[in-house]
């Protein structure tokens, strides 16, 4: 069965009994001569069929997606689920290979800045084509997995890029944690300096945040720019740009964040060995679904706060990024039952509950709400950041082009550049534009 993602309503349909259970069976397995969009269509094939899913992530999150293939395979006893994970450092050398050998797997988990490039060469279907209700995911994650009007990619949950607080950081200190709403970029550096002179030696008011390009994206967005155009080029400023890493020197400049080589190391320590999450640190930059790790790590109760310079400029910068994605292959023999289980994942109450927050908030507003009384006190404020920042959103953020998996490492380059003073600002922004606007063109 074929149904437009835009249109949505099979839950619902009046059915005859014993055509419903016909159709069941060849929605499930693929019966018929159901194919999917791509470089090539296949005839998909009879039941008991086997699929393959790929992710990546930590043991944790590999045994609670066992737990969801078998509550699937449960409801779905004609239908196999090949489990097929790794961490993150090898996923994508693992899919890429997968891929070029023919051997993709039915359904995939993807990152924004891999989707445009996937899609783009054939592997990923028109998930338009398949029956997957999304009524319940906001338009404006959805458009993130959606390329020149196809949706490629449907978002498991979401995150929010933010500035987390230490509140015992900012207590010792004698300074007040500021009013997110309204606080200037000018003030998220005062506030720094005043937490590191108030605490004393050895504890710093913020951790540089130079490192990550989504923190780059807000300012951007902020002054009616962007990190991205939907066309798939450069957005923002080279102006904006040398604005954003002059920020880092500010802060070193008057103690408000570590020095050079401190600021590196801290960069390498993950979440729990941050400034904030050893509390020698009143604020960073993480995205909200670190909110957990952090708040455990410090045991303190770190709170979320919206990015400096949100009523500073033009708009918002803010934005709803999708945390993952799934997709499905274009050449699958078993579409139906691909988008059987894409629909499982994202749809069912069973799978909300054992996945939680973990593939980020539930993209899907009703699931948010089953499994609203199992979070812990971090994800229930990362719930309620993620509903206040609702109405402030001005739109999603333009889909990554081909190439942009490297900057990330283009942002650490250059911004390690920048904290040991060995170039200007100015002079980094027009070498990210450089070579971004290289690694974008090859």
């Amino acid at each position: 069965m074929r149904t437009s993602i835009n249109q949505r309503g099979r839950r619902g349909a009046a059915v005859a009994a014993g055509a419903a259970a016909t159709a069941l069976i060849l929605s499930a397995c693929g019966g018929g001569d159901s194919g999917v969009g791509g470089t090539g269509e296949v005839e998909a094939q009879d039941c008991p069929c086997e699929i393959r899913f790929s992710w990546w992530g930590s043991d944790e999150r590999h045994a609670a997606t066992q737990e969801i293939i078998d509550a699937f395979e449960a409801e779905n006893p004609d239908i196999t689920v090949v489990p097929d994970f790794t961490d993150w450092d090898g996923y994508w050398n693992k899919l890429s290979t997968t891929v070029a050998a023919g051997d993709t797997p039915d359904v995939m988990t993807q990152e924004e800045r891999y989707v445009s490039d996937y899609a783009t060469r054939g592997v990923l279907a028109d998930l338009g084509e398949l029956d997957i209700d999304t009524s319940k995911i906001d338009e404006s994650i959805l458009a993130g997995g959606r390329i020149d009007g196809t949706q490629y990619a449907l978002p498991t949950g979401i995150n929010a890029y933010a500035i987390v607080a230490n509140p015992g950081v900012f207590e010792e200190a004698g300074v007040e944690i500021p009013d997110d709403t309204s606080w200037t970029w000018e003030e998220y550096v005062e506030v720094a300096n005043a937490v590191s002179e108030g605490a004393g030696e050895g504890v710093w008011g913020a951790q540089d945040y130079g490192f990550n390009e989504a923190g780059l994206n807000i300012l951007a967005r902020q002054k009616g720019e962007s990190l991205w155009t939907p066309d798939g080029e450069i957005g923002v400023s080279e102006e904006t740009v040398a604005q954003f890493f002059q920020t880092s020197l500010d802060l070193m400049a008057d103690g408000g964040q570590p020095d050079a080589s401190r600021t590196i190391e801290y960069q390498h320590a993950g979440p729990e060995g941050s400034l904030v999450g050893t509390n020698v640190g009143g604020m960073a930059s993480f995205w909200s679904n670190q909110l957990g790790a952090l708040s455990e790590a410090s045991g303190e109760d770190i709170q979320l706060l919206r990015y400096p310079g949100e009523t500073e400029f033009e708009r918002t910068g803010m934005y709803y990024k999708p945390a993952m994605f799934y997709s499905v292959s274009a050449t699958t023999e078993y579409p139906d039952a691909a988008a059987k289980f894409v629909d499982f994942l994202l749809n069912s109450e069973e799978a909300a509950k054992i996945n939680l927050t973990d593939r980020g908030l539930p993209a899907n507003t009703d699931m948010r709400e089953v499994i609203a009384d199992d979070l812990t006190d971090a994800d229930k404020q990362v719930a309620d950041f993620m509903a206040d920042l609702g109405d402030e959103i001005v739109d999603a953020s333009p889909v990554p082009p081909n190439g942009s998996a490297e900057m990330q490492d283009i942002m650490e380059r250059i911004n390690t550049e920048v904290v040991f003073e060995r170039i200007t600002p100015e002079e980094a922004a027009t070498m990210f534009m450089e070579e971004v606007n290289a690694a974008i063109a090859d």
